[in-house]
């Protein structure tokens, strides 16, 4: 058993951080080998700290994914998520601060004003495949190793999986030694609940790109497991009367569209069939209510 490895074994925490849509969520996907995180191209789109787990025979990772760091539309909804990041860091035990490889901008300087000084920190340069030379990158690393003294710097590609064992074996030598925690067949500490409404509201994100505004989630009203099914009832909320028609489109089409891609995301995910139904409730101004935002698990 993983658990009883012995005191070469390594279990810990680990921070992926990085400003909106830099590939922190994609990054955890490829490394978990499974999708667990959303992704779309809309900033912002993980809104949670997302534990993944990853196991392997002499190392238990505990990926924290956590939301990108919000400078704009400071709303309740993204002070309590910009909270969200300040609170890791200060709790794991290494740092991913993940960029892609172009200039060091204004909301990369931010979030990493808010690096640990007294945790190691691993610079992580994400789509480092399409730089072509490679010693393109050499300015940029030189750049961001002045402003923080990181651990070590490794270009990877987190869509097509290059280098990601390089950034294991050396995210592990920062690792306490210390038992697994979790069993080696779990993946994350988020129920199928949670997992259902971040689908949903991934293909939300992604079919309606940025005609749909930001303030859109979605609520699991009732999920029933019955043998090997799972009848799942969920509410997408948006902001005003007028977003409703965009969601559910022409005939329905568009509502049916992201409800399809949804449920087969949720089977390949949950191992089952899955029976989804989906409608469409107005909530104004709920990203601003700090009781909305409680009440639909923000």
């Amino acid at each position: 058993m993983t658990q009883e490895a012995g005191k070469n074994f390594r279990c810990g925490t680990v921070a992926i951080v990085g400003r909106p849509n830099v590939g922190k969520s994609t990054l955890l996907n490829h490394i978990l080998g499974m999708k667990l995180a959303i992704t779309s191209r809309k900033a912002q789109t993980t809104r949670h700290r997302l534990l993944g787990i990853h196991t392997t025979d002499d190392t238990q990772f505990l990926f924290v994914d956590t939301p990108g760091f919000q400078q704009k539309h400071l709303n309740a909804l993204n002070k309590g998520l910009n909270k969200t990041v300040t609170q890791v860091l200060t709790e794991v035990d290494v740092v991913l601060f993940v960029i892609e490889p172009m200039k060091l901008g204004e909301a990369d300087e931010k979030v990493l004003s808010l690096l640990p000084k007294d945790k190691p920190v691993l610079l992580v340069v994400n789509k480092s495949d399409l730089m072509g030379d490679k010693n393109n990158l050499l300015p940029l690393i030189q750049d961001f190793d002045l402003l923080h003294p990181f651990v070590g710097i490794i270009p990877v590609s987190a869509k097509k999986s290059l280098h990601l064992d390089e950034l294991l074996e050396t995210t592990r030598q920062y690792l306490p030694e210390q038992p697994a925690i979790y069993g080696e067949d779990e993946l994350t500490d988020k129920n199928e609940r949670f997992l259902a409404a971040e689908l949903i509201r991934e293909k939300i994100f992604r079919l309606l790109g940025d005609e749909i505004p930001y303030s859109v989630t979605v609520e699991i009203e009732k999920f029933e497991t019955v043998k090997n099914l799972r009848r799942i009832f969920a509410a997408i909320i948006v902001d005003k009367d007028s977003q409703k028609p965009m969601l559910i489109g022409k005939s329905g089409e568009k509502m049916k569209q992201i409800s399809t891609e949804a449920r087969q995301d949720m089977e390949k995910l949950f191992g089952s069939k899955v029976y989804l139904e989906t409608w469409v409730k107005v909530k104004g101004g709920w990203a601003d209510d700090e009781r909305a935002l409680k009440s639909l698990g923000y």
